[in-house]
């Protein structure tokens, strides 16, 4: 019977990490090195105000709004109405367009920091994101030297209304017909 028991007395095997330990020795640095390739962006966005368009008592001032159509950029003052469209098209030539509308923009209203997008569903979010670019900064060359001038760095978001091209061109027909009575 004492045979028996010497049998059942087992030393306990020692636990090989070494394989664990490689494992970790590799991929701890991996984990380091690709942390830094991966930053986040963070944009800072104003919703506007729900009653921002019920004060009449205040002065009129510029409320700068761009329309991202599907086919063209429309440049408007919530009060006044359009102040530039530009046709969109995949050439560079429509950004050289815009940035010159804004540059202008902002020339004429140096206080002003503070622009609406209104997009419509059509709208990708690559298109917008660049628009955002575009209307934040600008490289203006003046001389020799290129300058970043900051535009319109308070960007709010909103969806657009649609155009409705029969109630634009009864109003745009009423026009003409009230200039003629008031010729005659």
């Amino acid at each position: 019977m004492k045979k028996r028991g010497l049998q059942g007395i087992q030393q306990a095997e020692e636990l090989n990490i070494t394989a664990f330990l490689n494992l970790m020795v590799i991929l701890v640095p991996f984990l380091l090195i690709t942390a830094v390739f991966s930053r986040l962006t963070v944009l800072e966005l104003n919703l506007p105000a729900l009653d921002a368009k019920g004060d009449d008592s205040a002065k009129v001032k510029l409320q700068l709004e761009l329309v991202i159509r599907e086919h063209s950029f429309d440049i408007q003052d919530a009060n006044i109405g359009l102040i530039k469209k530009i046709e969109r098209n995949q050439k560079d030539s429509q950004w050289k367009q815009f940035t010159d509308a804004m540059v202008a923009i902002k020339t004429r209203f140096p206080d002003e920091t503070s622009i609406s997008l209104l997009l419509e569903p059509e709208v990708d979010y690559k298109t917008m994101i660049k628009v955002m670019d575009k209307v934040r900064s600008a490289q203006v060359v003046s001389g020799f030297d290129v300058e970043t001038v900051v535009l319109f760095p308070d960007i709010s978001i909103g969806d657009a209304q649609g155009v409705n091209t029969d109630v634009a061109e009864t109003d745009a027909a009423s026009v003409q017909a009230d200039e003629q009575s008031a010729q005659e």
